[in-house]
């Protein structure tokens, strides 16, 4: 079993439609047709979403998107139009709301890859290879891989695993043209993210990404990809500490990892294989979580949190 622990009920707001819930965003629509995206503060961990939520998380995660889409706009367009809240909207959402264009979703999460870990070092202990990509022997869990790579993964509903694919399989599914596309934009973004964040002594090792196209594009002719959803976030990438980095070992990281660890320690009672959700997060472990996406904001953006 997985899913939400306890799914929450979205605000309604005069002249937005509520589409969806996410494990931390609420997706509305406009009346003018742009799409509004609001980042809550849940958090989600083998699969569940928790039932405490992280103070300023979704703020951090919306403001850190905001900085690296600046960055990136000369290398790929984005989906934000404006940060302003719609009209009625709760005080709450100041800061972690968007309002963003519509666009058809090229379902593939687009993960690139610098260094070996998760999903590609279980793949790469059985097969040496990433997504049919052969890699060299002799590595470990946190080596750097000779180059990065791209391993896309097929996105997964609420509660489900993404799968990790073959580029081919990615070709078959949105065409030549929009995989090679998907492939280039994917390296280009996290080959200038990956050296802006070493500048900073933080390690990206690995991140994803979701693309679209205009709305208003033919299928058979999609035309340039559209960096949407957020983007080199601690929820969408692995960031490390550049001074602690040593292979051969889990790496300490700017991200949930105090969530983790905590729900499979013996403090939280918690069976990760069995049929229970997981139990409410004690103030310590929420407050060590949220030290460490902040630090991570004050760290890559060299301003700090208010």
């Amino acid at each position: 079993m997985s899913g939400f622990v306890e799914k929450p009920e979205a605000p309604q707001v005069p002249g937005l439609i509520h589409l969806h819930t996410g494990k931390v965003r609420e997706l509305y629509r406009n009346e003018a047709g742009d799409l509004v995206m609001v980042a809550t503060d849940r958090i989600s961990a083998y699969d569940w979403v928790l039932p405490t939520e992280i103070p300023d998380k979704g703020r951090v995660l919306t403001q850190l998107s905001l900085w690296w889409f600046d960055l990136l706009q000369d290398l790929v367009p984005n989906h934000v139009i404006s940060t302003e809240l719609p009209p009625g909207a709760p005080a709450d959402w100041a800061g972690r709301t968007l309002i963003c264009k519509s666009l058809r979703m090229v379902p593939v999460e687009a993960v690139a890859r610098g260094y070996l870990t998760g999903s590609g070092l279980a793949e790469y202990e059985q097969t040496r290879t990433v997504c049919g990509l052969a890699l060299p022997e002799g590595l470990a869990d946190g080596s750097e891989l000779p180059a990065p790579i791209f391993t896309p993964a097929t996105k997964a509903a609420v509660g489900d695993h993404d799968e990790n694919v073959s580029y081919e399989e990615v070709a078959r599914q949105v065409g030549a043209e929009t995989a090679a596309l998907l492939r280039q934009t994917t390296l280009a973004v996290y080959g200038r993210a990956r050296d802006i964040a070493r500048e900073r002594g933080v390690i990206l090792a690995d991140t994803k990404f979701e693309f679209g196209h205009a709305a208003d594009t033919p299928a058979d002719e999609p035309g340039g990809l559209i960096l949407a959803d957020e983007v080199l976030t601690p929820d969408s990438s692995r960031f490390w500490p550049a001074d602690r980095w040593q292979p051969g070992r889990a790496q300490p990281s700017y991200d949930k990892q105090y969530v983790r660890d905590w729900l499979t320690s013996p403090a939280s009672g918690w069976d990760r294989r069995g049929e229970l959700p997981p139990p409410p997060l004690p103030p310590e472990v929420v407050e060590a979580t949220r030290a460490k996406y902040l630090e991570a904001y004050e760290l890559l953006t060299g301003t700090t949190w208010s």
